[in-house]
């Protein structure tokens, strides 16, 4: 399994963005997503460090495999 990189919350709402998902609303400190024909919701902390396991579950609800998700961090 390939390890997951550290990264803050703000890192993964660009990326997701480069993905074609889109910032709906903020509230508190989690940003929520969304993309258009696409059935999940994603909801995004705003932490300065993901945990290994919340980003795992985020890229996971995405479509998304690690590969594809760093790729999308690289852009």
């Amino acid at each position: 399994m390939p390890r997951l990189p550290v990264i803050s919350g703000r890192q993964a709402v660009a990326a997701f963005q480069r993905a074609g998902f889109e910032v709906k609303r903020q509230r508190g400190s989690h940003t929520i997503m969304t993309k258009p024909g696409f059935f999940e919701t994603l909801s995004v902390p705003d932490h300065r460090e993901l945990k290994p396991g919340t980003l795992r579950a985020l890229i996971r609800k995405a479509g998304l495999t690690i590969d594809q998700f760093e790729q999308l961090l690289r852009q």
